[in-house]
């Protein structure tokens, strides 16, 4: 069994704060808990709101290595658990001349001709280790079913080597944009924390602590301007990172305050479509450029 990688929900939320994830009650006893039962958490939320970086910043706090599978439609077996080196092999094939068959096969499958992918290559980490399985709802639904396998028993058969199960369980993380609904009994494995964009109020503290000599005020003002174009109808709202690499931006250019001509000057660090800058300028009352 897993043992706790965190000795309370408080220590939990310290720890993330201590590498700039500041969480709040709810996510701390989340983290706590995923760790103390042993069961993977499930994080779902819209795009850019900080569930990649709540596993990076778990790993951080733990000392533990962060490994990511990343999903995508096609995502098979092979690219998520495990491969042969088959150009070795027929070079290995070809090395071995007239050698029966039999003999030449059992040199081939063994653990210099293995490619680990993420999934194996965590199960087999014997030291603390996050396994971060990014954008579920991406993949395929064959995917999810091979999930379902590793998550239950944390172990793989490869029937060339046999059944290679986990010593130490990885601390695992899978992250969802809610794109399409994942299966039940996926769900019935996990934990569940759903993250939403922060208020302002925590917003404003998450770029002053990412965002050394950054102005008290100023963190305040981009905050609740990043508040009011996700109150928009735009194609992409704000994410955390883009108010964060905002708040980079006016310091690198050595603005004090955001006013009107600072903020439709530097729309593009946050609005990434034509369609938004506009209705931006618009509703903002912003001049235009």
């Amino acid at each position: 069994m897993m043992t706790s990688w965190f000795d309370s929900p408080a220590e939990a939320g310290e720890r993330l704060a201590a590498v700039d994830y500041l969480a709040d009650d709810g996510i701390a006893t989340s983290v706590f808990l995923a760790a103390a039962l042993g069961k993977p958490l499930l994080v779902e939320g819209p795009a850019g709101v900080g569930k990649t970086q709540l596993a990076k910043a778990v790993a951080e706090a733990a000392g533990a290595e962060l490994i990511r599978l990343q999903c995508y439609e096609g995502l098979d077996e092979a690219r998520a658990l495990y491969e042969w080196n088959y150009k070795k092999q027929l070079l290995r094939i070809q090395a071995s001349g007239e050698r029966a068959w039999e003999e030449t096969h059992d040199d081939i499958f063994t653990e210099e001709f293995l490619l680990e992918r993420p999934l194996l290559k965590a199960i087999r980490r014997t030291g603390p280790t996050v396994l971060l399985i990014d954008e579920t709802d991406k993949a395929d639904v064959e995917v999810e079913g091979l999930l379902l396998e590793i998550l239950s028993d944390y172990q793989v058969t490869v029937p060339e080597l046999g059944t290679i199960a986990a010593t130490r369980l990885p601390y695992v993380v899978l992250t969802s944009n809610a794109t399409r609904e994942l299966s039940e009994a996926l769900k019935r494995r996990c934990l569940y924390l759903h993250l939403d964009y922060p208020t302002p109020e925590r917003e404003r503290d998450i770029v002053l602590a990412r965002v050394p000599g950054i102005e008290a005020a100023l963190a305040e003002r981009l905050a609740r301007t990043v508040a009011t174009l996700r109150a928009l109808e735009l194609k992409k709202s704000p994410s955390i990172a883009e108010t964060i690499d905002w708040a980079r931006t006016l310091l690198a250019l050595g603005r004090a305050e955001l006013d009107e001509a600072t903020t439709a000057g530097t729309l593009g660090v946050v609005l990434k479509h034509a369609s938004d800058h506009a209705r931006a300028v618009k509703e903002l009352g912003l001049p235009a450029r």
